[in-house]
């Protein structure tokens, strides 16, 4: 696949969820996510609202994150006050007890609480942490999703220990989804060629904290 710098860069939701970042942080980000012209920047929700960035770039953030371990009367409420902070784009951690034991009921559910926190025209991203799913587990996941209404699946939070996103995993979603979802791939993508092979293997969008260094394998491989 070739993708010049900018149409890569439009795959990006440009992230930072670390635990210590602070309100100068979110501000470099913004100022970098305009100059690279990426598609959004993701923020926890306590950095909401996000003020003077590029009207071009949208704002996410993340909810029940990162274990997912939470009620889903908590994440839809967190979700709402989120949306009500001016976030565009919301991406939940599902229960993964719930993927593990196999109810599609109780995780169709969760999901269908925060979904009706974030409406439309505001985007639910649904995180199924596919790295700790077997491949049964991670079609239900994604059926589930679809069947609670959300917008995107999401491969892991990086923060989980059993890794981020993989082009196995990315397939495996994309199949289930068959195109009437996106699919965003994070965690663990760190340079140009892995950015592009999980585009190849069905991701709509892509997760990262070092967007630059990404970007310049672009250019470093030619793709102006």
């Amino acid at each position: 696949m070739e993708l010049n710098r900018a149409e890569l860069a439009r795959y990006v939701d440009h992230t930072l969820l670390s635990p210590t970042a602070t309100a100068a942080d979110v501000a470099a980000l913004l100022a970098e996510a305009a100059e690279l012209g990426t598609y959004s920047i993701c923020v926890s929700p306590s950095m909401l609202p996000v003020a003077g960035g590029d009207p071009r770039v949208k704002v996410a953030t993340v909810c029940g994150f990162p274990s997912g371990k939470h009620t889903p009367a908590t994440k839809a409420a967190e979700a709402a006050e989120s949306v009500a902070r001016g976030a565009d784009e919301v991406d939940m951690v599902i229960d993964l007890g719930l993927a593990k034991a196999g109810d599609a009921d109780g995780l169709t559910a969760e999901i269908a609480a925060v979904r009706a926190s974030v409406p439309a025209p505001r985007v639910l991203k649904v995180i199924i942490e596919s790295a700790a799913l077997t491949d049964a587990e991670i079609v239900l996941a994604c059926r589930c999703a679809e069947a609670a209404g959300a917008d995107f699946v999401k491969t892991s939070t990086g923060f989980h220990p059993s890794g981020g996103a993989s082009v196995h995993a990315l397939e495996r979603m994309a199949a289930t989804v068959g195109g009437r979802l996106g699919v965003k791939a994070s965690g663990g993508i760190r340079d140009h060629a892995t950015a592009i092979a999980m585009i190849e293997a069905g991701a709509t969008r892509l997760g990262l904290s070092g967007t630059r260094a990404v970007l310049d394998g672009a250019t470093a491989a030619g793709d102006y």
